[in-house]
């Protein structure tokens, strides 16, 4: 799992993730989504090269979504493949993290 951090205008930090978010992808990214979730206000997830998401990968995004919401900021999810979608809605984590398809709407919600 590869993690790249992009600072957007507007104040949005864009978290892009590459990979399986499985156990091991989840260790890998774990610290650093922490540390972000703790020190962003408008966090976008981007998805849309992500595989696989397993269950610890769902604490990986949900742990810092609860951090952003926590000091009044807000998180959105960037572009997830079918699977991976189907698995955010299955959890219902996509009634923490809205998830977005268009980069504008995504962006757009972050405002």
């Amino acid at each position: 799992m590869q993690i790249a951090i992009e600072e957007m205008g507007g104040g949005v930090t864009r978290v892009i993730l590459d990979g399986r978010l499985d156990i091991e992808g989840a260790a890998a990214v774990d610290l650093k989504m922490n540390v972000i979730g703790g020190s962003s206000q408008l966090l976008l997830v981007d998805l849309q090269k992500v595989t696989f998401l397993g269950s610890m990968g769902l604490r990986s995004l949900v742990v810092p979504a609860q951090a952003v919401r926590r000091h009044g900021g807000k998180v959105v999810v960037f572009g997830p493949v079918p699977m991976v979608e189907e698995v955010l809605k299955a959890a219902n984590i996509d009634t923490l993290i809205p998830i977005h398809h268009e980069l504008s709407s995504a962006l757009a919600a972050l405002q």
